[in-house]
């Protein structure tokens, strides 16, 4: 499996469950592993047979330009599963961190593994569910 990273990746945003996290933007830093659908880039050395790094990091900053979590896990997941479905990953593994959140801890986070598989689980699971 060929696999793409985006390591300490830093921005702001709104997150948390306190009311003063509603307001006053948070560093957070994530980092990103991503299966690649298929190892074609390997051979022909041809962007359009990889993934863009630039694109997913766009995607991220709109999602936390766009979005409010409680959780880090909410927001973990939310990139895991943008990822999956709109840059056709069958991997990835999503760590989110506050920085400087708590005296003495330098990053406190999650780290979260998804496939592909998971999402169609997801899926056929919720259509039995409504039935």
């Amino acid at each position: 499996m060929d696999i793409i990273f985006l390591h300490d990746f830093k921005a702001k945003t709104l997150i948390g469950i306190y009311p003063w996290e509603r307001i006053v933007p948070q560093t957070i830093q994530i980092d990103l592993e991503i299966a690649l659908p298929t190892s074609r880039a390997c051979q022909s050395d041809n962007i359009a047979d990889a993934l863009d790094y630039a694109l997913i990091v766009e995607k991220i900053n709109e999602i936390l330009a766009t979005h409010h979590f409680s959780l880090l896990e909410a927001l973990a997941e939310h990139i895991a599963q943008t990822v999956l479905t709109e840059f056709q990953s069958p991997w990835i593994k999503v760590s989110v961190a506050k920085l400087g959140i708590i005296r003495g801890v330098k990053k406190l986070g999650v780290r979260i593994e998804r496939t592909s598989n998971a999402i169609s689980d997801i899926r056929s699971h919720m259509s039995v569910v409504k039935s």
